[in-house]
Formats: C-alpha cells, structure tokens, sequence
C-alpha cells in the first residue's frame, strides 16, 4: 500500500511544511559535523506502526543519518522498548524528530485502537472495518495502519465500490431506482453496496442482486432479523454506533462486516519519544 516514491513525495511535503524556510533554532546551536545519536523508545504499549515512514524523513533529510529499526511494523511493544536507534548530524535528528514522531505516533495510534476492536470481537467470523473518515491527505497510511492492526480495508475512495447511501436513494426515488440507475452505468468489475436503515428496505432490496448490504443504525435484534432475511445472498455489514464495548455484541448479530470511523478518527496517538 505504501510504495517508496509515495512516502517520499509525502515525507517531503511535511518537512517543508514544517521547516519552512529554516530551523531557526537548530541552525543557531549545530553545525553539519557534530555527531549525535538518538533513540526511539515507547513509553506505552501499543502496536508499533509507520517505522518505515519514520526511518524515510532521515533518509530524504540527508544521507549521513543512520537508523536502525529494532522492531516491525505490527509488533506488539510494551513501555520501555527501544524501537529504533538513530546517529547522524545532530542538526538532522532535530530538525527531522517532530514530522518522524507525527507519522509513527498517529499510525501506531490506529493500529493499536485497531487490534483492541479486532481482539474484542475475537475467533468469531467477523471483520473490523475502516471508513472514508480519514484526514485529507493522509488516507493511505491510515488505511495502512488500519491493516497492520489486524483489521480489513474498506473501499479506498469513491472510484472502488458504488455504496448507495440514504441521500442517493431520496434524490434516486426509491431504493429499486437508486439500484437499476447504477447498474445501468456501472462497469462489471465493480460491486454495488447499499445502506439499509429498515427491513423493508431489504426486503426491496434482495431481488435487486447488490452484493453488499448494510445494517444502519439498527438495534441488535434488529440486525439479528435482517442477517436471518438476507441468508447469506449478499454479505452484511453492521455499521454505526459502533464502539469497543459493543463491536462484540454486533459480531455476534452474525454480520460479516463492521465498519467503523473510530478505529481511525478517534484513535489517540501512541506515546513514543525521541531521546536524544
């Protein structure tokens, strides 16, 4: 998912944001020849994530800093694990320690609050999923950190997957409507998914041949009725309300899919340091 031109390109974007047009404060103290080292060690357990990432800001900041990764992107971490080392110019290791800790800090975030949601619902056959509920700009390394916490992709952006939603089925008419209008432009490789908020809505729905239904908002006995009615002729997918005391209970509706924004947008970051 994270090819190396693409790190780059985006590793570069953030370092020019935030050094501007200097370090004002790094360029007065360090020259180019005084060497240092450092460590990144975590000070909290977590799923370690964006490693890469972080080492790709040393890289494009200069050629001299060394970083050696003592972990992999995935690895369970406990407080006090040191998880990279890292010596060069000291001007280099300050003015690269904010933009590195950015990355590796939110994306172990996610891929931490990821595996608390895929361990709650545990050896059940049920998957924990992402949503386009993500910061602009920064979509593939969340979905990325999604993945390394042991959770599922859903669709990537709007080109992937025609998803009718509430408001395509008020401007479309009816949801039979919404259906036949997509299908009618759609291209054979793409599936159609459809968000359901009643059981009649399904019931509309399944002589309609979309392939992925989902359960909005509904209550559990409400998602137990609706898995029952569509009996496996399209896959099911739970979302709303969606929180790490209930992931289970809704897993046990017998759903296929839960998709939720919180595993992204509601992640805290991972706290990991650089000690120089």
């Amino acid at each position: 998912m994270l090819s190396s031109f693409y790190v780059e390109d985006h590793v570069k974007a953030a370092l020019m944001e935030d050094i501007g047009f200097g370090d004002v404060t790094t360029e007065s103290i360090l020259g180019e020849d005084e060497i240092f080292s450092a460590r990144l060690a975590s000070r909290c357990e977590g799923v370690i994530c964006g490693l890469e990432v972080f080492k790709t800001v040393f890289k494009v900041l200069s050629p001299k800093v060394k970083v050696e990764l003592l972990f992999k992107d995935g690895d369970k971490i406990k407080k006090g694990d040191i998880l990279a080392t890292i010596e060069g110019p000291g001007k280099y290791l300050l003015l690269g320690e904010r933009v590195a800790l950015n990355y590796v800090q939110r994306m172990s975030g996610i891929a931490t609050e990821t595996n608390k949601y895929q361990q709650a619902i545990g050896d059940l056959p049920c998957k924990i999923v992402d949503t386009r509920k993500t910061t602009p700009g920064f979509r593939a390394f969340e979905k990325y950190s999604v993945k390394v916490g042991g959770g599922a992709l859903h669709r990537f952006n709007l080109s992937d997957c025609a998803m009718i939603k509430d408001n395509h089925i008020q401007v479309a008419g009816s949801v039979t409507n919404a259906v036949k209008l997509v299908k009618a432009n759609l291209s054979h490789a793409h599936k159609i998914e459809l968000e359901c908020d009643t059981l009649e809505q399904i019931k509309e729905a399944l002589p309609l041949g979309v392939d992925i239904i989902m359960l909005d908002n509904m209550t559990l006995e409400q998602m137990k009725e609706a898995v029952e009615l569509i009996d496996h002729r399209a896959t099911v997918e739970a979302s709303g309300n969606v929180h790490l005391d209930t992931v289970r209970k809704i897993a046990e509706c017998g759903v296929d899919i839960i998709s939720s924004s919180a595993i992204v947008a509601k992640a805290p970051t991972l706290d990991v340091a650089l000690d120089m």
